[in-house]
């Protein structure tokens, strides 16, 4: 075996391996010193990204479980009970280092990520979302400019991944604000449809089955992306390009259709992708679940470039790869599948029992270790916490701190902010009809539908963060992630059923950092269980900070919920002239992390009040069974810009104009963000059961207007609804397109 190396203390810097881990790393080889493959092997198992060392001890009290919920985290993906025998797979990741460094190719290979996590478990890919954060990108600064060159590559590099994939992107989000100029977050949601007793998990056992290797070839994209997405960016950051993967989704198309193929025998054990750590993680989690050792012969992995060392094969990140622990006497069958379809396999090891990993390079033995402390004894860090000291101030402030603003003025800039700004100029650059089964798509407003062929019924998706109020308060900001996702999905008719979230947070050495780390988590704790949505895959993205300034706490939820009828999908935009609109649950004055508060005074201020569950999920009952009986033409939630930009938006997709009047403590509430607040249409003949139902549910509940003209009123504000359609539709390519 290779001996140890030489200039210990560059090499663990180079790995980001403390000396107290590697005395931990001799304890387990029992005093021996490890080789570089062995350091290597350590340095991604027990990086940030693929071992969770500083959030482990925050996610442990996530709910996990519903009589619903088939898989919780721990596998490729979730796993829900839709119905019928059929089931929903699901997870969300970030690729934010990667995205920074080369936008086309890291939100590419993002996309491929996620959706190997899928197609591993056996289901098809169906359904793709992505949440999307930048930094500023209106002006003529070098910030700006560079902003609006990652959006643009970021956009592309999406589009072009999942639109070779064959895969819709219904929807998803994309915000900005100046905290991401130095990271941009980029997190890719991905959903499949399998049969509930066809799900395939990530395992190896059974001794002497062999263990095999198919896709692309392995080459040296990619090297250390787990190790480098574990550490903070500087200015030397841009000479990381070589560690981040370059993908290819015609060879995943390959892939995905052999491995569905596969799924259909009875060939295999398990399957594992290869993504962060490449074949290091794919094969010590898949050993490591069932307690098994492994030998691999990494001379016998499909190679694309000359002279790769046994470091490179197990440190790549190579795209479009899996590892198989197949049955034995099965090689050629499978080999057959693969070769079929134009892709690299290759027997590359087998099974044994000795609860080791044994790496032969040529015959001679490169690398023996002890698979179970490798995964599952990575330090769990109980890292310094520490109440940020900018709350204090920006806490102290309310709305009525800063000089008063004309209603009008503000409807204008806030109508024209590209927070609100339809995003048609991402998502026209996705493919949202492919498999013709999206029935609610991007730029409809709220969440995203696709109906189940199989069984008649419609799934909802949406994913949601307001980062500025998770900043002003990372508990209620986080809870209120899982909510608005999770109204969102009920506005569509459905019922929220379960979260996958991708965790983005700064330096988790900042004790302030962590603070909102434990702080988020607490609030997606309370949120999930208060709602009984529970947590059933996820991702955490730490170190998203560039020279010591880290994003906003933004925890990302994406929240899937059934509806029983695909004919029974709700729409969030105006039907039917004539139609009145519903106002239900009471506007408090809530300005706390608001829009209005940042667009009008450059500022993200205020606190979050008390949230009230029973009257959210009581507004989730109203919508639910009054779709169920017809008694809804759309509905929509209240949220970012208020009540007067909530009417704008759905009157500019619509096409329909609306006078709307309501009764309010001050006149800026139109555009106050209190919760637990919807816009319901309804004819006049169901009015009057809609409003029994909202009473009876102890819901507020006021009609405010009817939709038709040709402008947009609410209250003293207005604009014709041509010129609101101008500004909403437009907003958001003029900025984007200024330098092209």
């Amino acid at each position: 075996m290779s001996q140890p190396v030489e200039d210990l203390d560059e090499v663990l810097k180079n790995h980001k391996l403390s000396k107290a881990e590697y005395e931990d790393i001799l304890r387990i080889l029992d005093g021996r010193h490890p080789n570089l493959v062995e350091i290597g092997i350590f340095s991604a198992m027990w990086s940030e990204h693929c071992s969770y060392k500083s959030s482990t001890k925050y996610l442990r009290g996530f709910p996990t479980e519903a009589p619903w919920v088939i898989q919780g985290p721990g596998e490729n993906a979730g796993v829900i009970d839709i119905g019928d025998g059929m089931a929903a797979v699901f997870k969300m990741e970030s690729h934010n280092h990667p995205s920074f460094i080369e936008p086309f190719q890291g939100a590419a290979t993002g996309v491929g990520g996620i959706l190997r996590d899928i197609f591993t478990m056996g289901a098809r890919p169906v359904a793709n979302l992505n949440a999307l954060r930048f930094g500023t990108v209106k002006g003529d600064s070098d910030v700006a400019k560079y902003q609006r060159h990652l959006v643009r590559g970021v956009v592309d590099g999406i589009g072009s991944y999942g639109n070779c994939m064959g895969v819709p992107t219904i929807g998803g989000e994309v915000s900005f604000d100046e905290s991401y100029n130095g990271n941009i977050l980029v997190n890719a949601f991905s959903l499949g449809l399998v049969k509930s007793d066809e799900i395939f998990l990530g395992v190896a056992s059974g001794l002497g089955n062999p263990v095999m290797y198919v896709g692309s070839k392995t080459g040296r994209d990619g090297l250390g992306g787990a190790v480098m997405s574990s550490d903070s960016f500087t200015e030397e950051s841009k000479s990381l390009r070589p560690t981040v993967q370059v993908g290819d989704p015609f060879t995943e198309k390959l892939l995905l259709e052999a491995c569905l193929e596969l799924f259909k025998t009875d060939l295999i054990v398990g399957i594992q992708d290869m993504g962060a750590a490449g074949l290091t993680s794919s094969a010590f989690e898949m050993a490591g679940k069932t307690g098994a050792g492994m030998i691999m012969h990494l001379d016998k992995v499909p190679a694309r470039e000359e002279g790769m060392t046994p470091y490179d094969f197990m440190l790549s990140e190579s795209q479009e790869r899996m590892l198989i622990c197949a049955k034995q006497g099965s090689e050629q069958a499978i080999i057959d599948i693969f070769e079929k379809w134009g892709l690299d396999v290759a027997v590359i090891g087998e099974v044994t029992d000795t609860a080791r990993m044994e790496l032969l390079w040529h015959g001679e033995k490169c690398a023996d270790m002890p698979i179970a402390p490798v995964s599952e004894e990575a330090p769990v860090l109980d890292r310094p916490v520490s109440r940020p000291k900018y709350l204090d101030e920006v806490n102290a402030k309310t709305v009525d701190s800063y000089e008063a603003v004309d209603n009008q003025k503000a409807y204008e800039t806030l109508l024209s902010n590209i927070e609100v700004s339809d995003k048609a100029w991402v998502y026209n650059q996705y493919d949202s009809m492919v498999q013709t089964n999206t029935t609610k798509g991007p730029g409809s407003l709220d969440a995203s539908c696709i109906r189940i062929k199989e069984n008649g019924k419609a799934l909802s998706i949406s994913s949601d963060c307001n980062p500025r109020m998770c900043y002003i308060d990372p508990r209620k900001g986080a809870a209120l992630a899982v909510v608005e996702s999770g109204r969102n999905v009920a506005m569509s008719g459905a019922r929220p059923l379960s979260i996958t979230d991708c965790l983005n947070f700064g330096n988790p050495e900042n004790p302030e950092v962590m603070w909102q780390f434990a702080e988020c988590c607490e609030g997606i704790k309370e949120a999930c269980l208060a709602l009984n949505t529970p947590v059933v895959s996820g991702n955490v993205s730490l170190y998203n900070e560039t020279n010591g300034v880290s994003v906003f706490p933004t925890p990302a939820i994406a929240m899937v919920g059934l509806n029983e009828d695909e004919n029974k999908v709700l729409p969030s935009v105006f039907q039917e002239e004539g139609s009145q609109i519903l106002l239900i649950g009471e506007t408090q004055s809530e300005f706390g992390g608001s829009l209005y508060v940042k667009a009008l005074y450059g500022e993200t201020s205020g606190s979050l009040p008390s949230f009230d569950y029973k009257a959210e999920l009581a507004l989730w009952e109203l919508v639910i069974e009054a779709n169920k009986k017809g008694l809804l033409k759309s509905a929509k939630d209240v949220n970012a810009g208020g009540l007067a930009i909530a009417l704008s938006k759905m009157a500019a997709v619509s096409n329909k104009g609306i006078v709307a009047s309501v009764d309010l403590a001050h006149d800026k509430d139109i555009f106050d963000e209190t919760q637990s607040r919807a816009l319901l249409e309804v004819s006049s003949e169901n009015l009057t059961a809609v409003v029994h139902m909202s009473v009876a549910l102890g819901l507020h509940v006021t009609n405010i207007g009817s939709v038709g003209g040709d402008k947009v009123q609410v209250n003293d504000v207005g604009l014709p609804l041509d010129t609101v359609k101008d500004i909403y539709f437009n907003t958001f390519a003029r900025t984007i397109e200024q330098d092209l």
